[in-house]
């Protein structure tokens, strides 16, 4: 039987609302690349990579992506010696509202979703060119 669904809501409504502060040895880091069995290659904001594990009580609950961002505990795994350099305390979902807090990371500007290249007209809505050397167009 699987797990009951207040669970998975009580987990889902953790990762919506940005605290007021981050605590300590918590940082803000990008997804760079899903390395498997629950392991992360994340980016922070000073260009480190660290391989973070995804806790079980997010693991089939909430799915994160490459380019997403989360908040990785560096503390977690200090004292233990292995491969891992911390553990994700939480995912960033609506990154919107997390973008407006005092300790988002400089390092990671918003991406606007359509590059804004007003130095090339746009063809849209415009006929193709002619290739008839008779057109006026082309003189």
């Amino acid at each position: 039987m699987g797990r009951p669904k207040r669970n998975f809501l009580a987990t889902a409504n953790e990762t919506i609302n940005p605290p007021a502060r981050l605590e300590e040895g918590h940082v803000i880091a990008r997804i760079k690349k899903i390395e498997g069995n629950s392991l992360y290659d994340v980016e922070l904001p000073s260009k480190e990579a660290l391989l973070v594990e995804l806790p079980p009580r997010f693991r089939s609950q909430i799915w994160i992506k490459r380019g997403s961002f989360v908040i990785v505990d560096t503390a977690a795994f200090a004292a233990r010696n292995n491969k891992l350099d911390g553990q994700i305390a939480n995912v960033i979902r609506d990154e919107k509202q997390w973008r407006k807090q005092p300790y988002w990371p400089k390092e990671f500007p918003k991406n606007p979703s359509f590059a804004d290249d007003s130095r090339e007209e746009s063809v849209v809505g415009k006929m193709p060119p002619s290739d008839d050397p008779e057109s006026p167009a082309s003189s």
